[in-house]
């Protein structure tokens, strides 16, 4: 029997606010255990929650770059349900009014094709604190958990998708969309490693051309792309295998561990009245006013398709090129301050290359690159008006990845400008010739489908006694012009 998968999202977005949703306690990242939580974000009695006004903007921003409906009057629920690292035993979050309505995002799939992901809703809500856990906790071991509440009360929206996915493909290339568009409007860093971005994916399966859904479960807090792929292949292969042998998929809710490529059961899925959903009384109705909406919407700044269609037309790179460049906010900036005033296409081809290359390697994002967009474009100039050839360029660019200052600096102090001078790369091609007088000798009695196959010979000596630091092109130049002489 042949399958089909059906893939939904709900993506958990943290709010880049300098507070919590609703109180003045700081969001930073990083700060010792429990420092960031006051008595409002834990509930204690005497205390009421005060929205902040930046979440509702950073809410009603990403509706309209989604084309969503937008609430004019939208209310907060309390969804009850008890877990270590709930200090309240609820969470404040919205339910029958959301801040964003019905909207869509369109993405780009690898084969150039295009499909239109539905949104069904976007709620703003609080995030919970977080469970850290150590040591063993087999047998006889000695595992701890602590509680960190620093994270409880973050602003958090939570955009949840239509099953309209079909593969891991989709679903990546839907997550990377909502991701560009979250860091282009500025309302999230994007930095999964630090849980800003996170994914809760539900995965069915059912016969091919069937309308009926199968059973889901959700695989919970996945923070990147690759975790959510690998994560689908897995779950798709078990529930496939689990019907195939006569078993049934339960609904539950899954976890999966990215170190060990395992996932596991963590509980059965709840409904939304196991919740115990009510109105939160110390919260009113919050109204929004037309105005208020359209002055947000004047001062939306250019989002991913845009930029990406700018890139084409203002630097001539191809669509692939635009679209690796643009969706990344970082990645766009970090961009087109390498290319002002450069060689757009060779800036474009160091970033996706070596240092793309280089951040993977090293788990970094592009904000946390030893090297700067400034000294990159440095070093692309250098290349570009011959100073340097590509080989040197690499030296270059590793040093600069070192710490040891920009390009010129690092040029000037390794002495690896190019030979570029005429005379000395014809007395370079004069010597060599003169010393290699069987090359010469084959060279000539070669027909003309072999001769360029034997000019490495003559190129590696020369390059061998400039020291690398002859112009590769001028020497080619020079090379074939002198060597045709002698036919």
């Amino acid at each position: 029997m042949q399958w089909e998968t059906v893939i939904g999202l709900e993506v958990h977005v943290q709010l880049a606010t300098q507070s919590k949703i609703f109180s003045g306690a700081s969001t930073a990242f990083g700060a010792e255990p429990n420092t960031q939580a006051c008595a409002i974000d834990l509930a204690m009695p005497g205390t009421l929650p005060v929205p902040n006004e930046q979440a509702f903007r950073d809410a009603i921003m990403f509706g309209l770059a989604i084309d969503a409906d937008i609430a004019r009057t939208s209310m907060f629920e309390r969804k009850n349900y008890f877990y270590p690292d709930l200090p309240k035993a609820y969470q404040t979050t919205q339910l029958e009014k959301p801040i964003v309505g019905r909207g869509h995002v369109e993405i780009e799939l690898a084969d150039g094709s295009k499909k239109l992901i539905r949104i069904h809703h976007a709620h703003l809500e609080e995030d919970a604190g977080k469970s850290l856990h150590e040591g063993s906790f087999e047998i006889h071991g000695h595992g701890m958990t602590g509680i960190d509440l620093n994270r409880a009360g973050t602003p958090l929206i939570e955009i949840v998708s239509e099953p309209d996915m079909r593969n891991a493909d989709e679903a990546v290339a839907f997550a990377r969309k909502l991701h560009s568009i979250v860091t282009s409007l500025g309302i999230c860093d994007g930095n999964m490693s630090q849980g800003s971005m996170r994914f809760d994916v539900n995965i069915s399966v059912r016969p091919k051309g069937s309308d009926t859904f199968g059973t889901r479960t959700e695989t919970k807090n996945l923070n990147s792309f690759k975790f959510m792929e690998d994560a689908i292949a897995l779950e798709v292969e078990r529930q496939i295998g689990l019907i195939e042998d006569g078993g049934k998929v339960i609904q539950e809710t899954r976890l999966y561990n990215g170190d060990t490529k395992q996932a596991r059961a963590m509980r059965s899925k709840e409904e939304a009245n196991d919740y115990r959903y009510f109105p939160c009384p110390d919260l009113l109705p919050i109204v929004f006013e037309d105005d208020y909406i359209e002055q947000i919407r004047q001062s939306l700044p250019e989002l991913p398709d845009a930029r990406r269609d700018r890139f084409i037309e203002q630097y001539g790179l191809s669509r692939y090129d635009a679209n690796s460049l643009s969706g990344d906010a970082a990645v766009a900036q970090f961009f087109q301050t390498a290319a002002a005033g450069n060689d757009a296409k060779l800036a474009a081809n160091w970033i996706m290359g070596e240092l793309s290359a280089r951040l993977n390697a090293e788990d970094r994002v592009i904000q946390d690159s030893p090297v700067s967009a400034d000294q990159l474009a440095g070093m692309i100039a250098r290349l570009k008006d011959g100073t340097i050839s590509s080989k040197m360029a690499k030296q270059v660019f590793d040093a600069m990845w070192n710490g040891e200052g920009d390009a010129d600096g690092i040029i000037e102090a390794r002495g690896l400008k190019q030979v570029s001078d005429s005379g000395a790369i014809e007395a370079l091609v004069d010597d060599v010739i003169a010393n290699s007088p069987q090359q010469v000798d084959n060279y000539r009695n070669a027909d003309d489908a072999k001769r360029p196959k034997m000019l490495g010979y003559f190129v590696g000596q020369i390059m061998k006694a400039s020291k690398g630091q002859a112009n590769p092109q001028q020497v080619n130049d020079v090379l074939l012009e002198k060597l045709n002489a002698l036919l």
